[in-house]
């Protein structure tokens, strides 16, 4: 029997993503596989942060994801994936295991809210810089539409409400 299931969890930074995915990972007993810390051990390796070491981290998480699907396991991403070029890579890795996506966006309804949670937000994650809200808003302003059904999460709402719509959506 297989649980291969790739979960993207997707959003702008500071909205809940990381929340959400770490809960899900520990409902579903699944691998969470998360861009950032990735692109800051890129970093610490000396290589200065750019596009590119962006893309790498993504690539990396792409080839950990299709690994643990093919494999027969549930994979939980947890990254902005705001361009049709990063989505790509969930896609393929998925493909290659034959596994099904399901993709959650995570939103905060209330700007305020969002950026004092970015201002709040202390992550340990050595060697990688938080954005800035400029940052945020760039993101927000390049953002390409999912073309997949998916499940759209507000983060105003309580975290295990949340967790409690993500896992009827993905087990669906």
């Amino acid at each position: 029997m297989t649980n291969a299931l790739l979960v993207v969890v997707s959003g702008l930074p500071a909205t809940g993503k990381s929340a959400l995915a770490d809960a899900l990972g520990r409902e579903l007993h699944a691998a969470v596989l998360s861009v950032d810390p990735i692109e800051a051990a890129v970093m610490r390796c000396g290589i200065p942060r750019s596009f590119e070491t962006g893309v790498a981290a993504y690539e990396v998480a792409a080839v950990l994801a299709a690994h643990q699907l093919r494999l027969g396991l549930p994979v939980i991403v947890d990254a902005v994936s705001s361009l049709e070029v990063a989505r790509e890579m969930w896609r393929r890795a998925a493909a290659h295991a034959g596994a099904p996506v399901r993709v959650i966006e995570v939103i905060c309804s209330d700007e305020s809210t969002h950026r004092a949670r970015l201002n709040e937000r202390e992550r340990d994650i050595d060697g990688f810089p938080e954005p800035s809200w400029d940052d945020i808003v760039a993101r927000r302003d390049e953002w390409e539409p999912w073309t997949e059904e998916r499940l759209i999460v507000d983060s105003m709402r309580e975290l295990r409400d949340n967790v409690a719509a993500a896992l009827a959506f993905v087990q669906a």
